[in-house]
């Protein structure tokens, strides 16, 4: 949405007071600058105190809606999930009460294909390496980097965030592959079974939502087939991921590297999650969306949802 599309509907919005009785709960983090924004629908408060009472409510990955929490949310019409997957909301649950249950999956496309690749680039560059070996005082130039250039991207998914990380790569000169089960055909990617797909590459980068289908997708199976150890990048879900399986490669040398941004409990309990034993791994506190631009852009595609649904008349 352009900003001026948002101020359109922020300015031409001209609800009576005795419409303006809509109650709106954001009960994660968004940008500061949103309640005042979606004061022109009803009442905005952050009080989770107040589920019961709310027509409208917005989370992020935090708050789980689960039967239980929908229960308690005797008045909600539509909850919105700032961000793309929409794992930590019982979908059945809501459309059988009647919920609306939607995300905002523009939004961070940018954000978090950014970290993906940020991660990529850092694995070849050893930038974790060279920055704790200068501040322990040695010089260390005679390790090698490796480039992106030339190497394949295998993607698996195709969707909005792998679209904007298969665009970095081939400006970095990479050939793209990918798999997903719903898409034949791509501009950005060959697109390939799932074993063919990670078959020759170098780099794997992980875009898929969490559904009985991808479950530990990405396990001991699936790694036999790769056959250039290659580095994987996770900034889908951490539950594609059978996360004892990727160790055991890491640790025997069937995988070059792991980066991940997402665990299968979150926060990671330390001691209980066999990677946090492997040695080359990098980790992020699952901050893909979590840019200030994006935080915006989120704002602006909730406003539209509610604007959109306001107008049908659900809220």
């Amino acid at each position: 949405m352009t900003a001026h599309n948002l101020n359109v509907i922020l300015n031409t919005m001209i609800i009576k007071d005795k419409e303006k009785n809509m109650v709106i709960l954001i009960a994660d983090a968004f940008d500061k600058s949103l309640p005042e924004k979606l004061s022109v629908f009803g009442e905005v408060t952050t009080d989770i105190e107040r589920l019961a009472e709310a027509d409208v409510v917005l989370i992020r990955s935090k708050t789980k809606a689960t039967k239980e929490y929908i229960d308690k949310a005797k008045n909600m019409k539509l909850i919105i999930r700032g961000g793309v997957g929409m794992d930590n909301i019982d979908i059945p649950y809501c459309k059988e009460k009647g919920i609306v249950a939607t995300n905002t999956p523009k939004s961070s496309a940018i954000a978090v294909a950014e970290l993906a690749f940020c991660l990529m680039l850092s694995t070849p560059n050893n930038l974790c390496f060279y920055d704790t070996t200068m501040k322990n005082g040695e010089w260390m130039k005679k390790t090698k980097r490796h480039e992106l250039y030339g190497k394949t991207l295998c993607l698996l998914g195709i969707g909005n965030i792998a679209r904007k990380v298969a665009e970095r790569a081939h400006a970095f000169g990479m050939k793209v592959v990918a798999y997903d089960k719903y898409v034949a055909q791509s501009d950005l990617a060959e697109m390939m079974s799932l074993e063919d797909a990670v078959k020759n590459a170098d780099y794997i980068s992980m875009h898929l939502p969490y559904t009985p289908e991808t479950d530990q997708m990405v396990n001991k199976d699936l790694i036999s087939k790769m056959t250039k150890k290659p580095v994987i990048i996770n900034t889908g879900r951490g539950k594609c991921v059978n996360e004892k399986d990727v160790a055991e490669a890491l640790n025997n040398g069937e995988l070059s590297w792991f980066c991940t941004d997402v665990y299968s409990t979150e926060p990671p309990v330390v001691s209980e999650n066999p990677l946090f034993g492997c040695k080359n791994v990098t980790f992020t506190p699952h901050v893909g969306a979590n840019s200030e631009e994006n935080l915006l852009r989120i704002g602006e595609e909730v406003i539209a949802t509610i604007d959109k649904y306001h107008k049908e008349g659900l809220v």
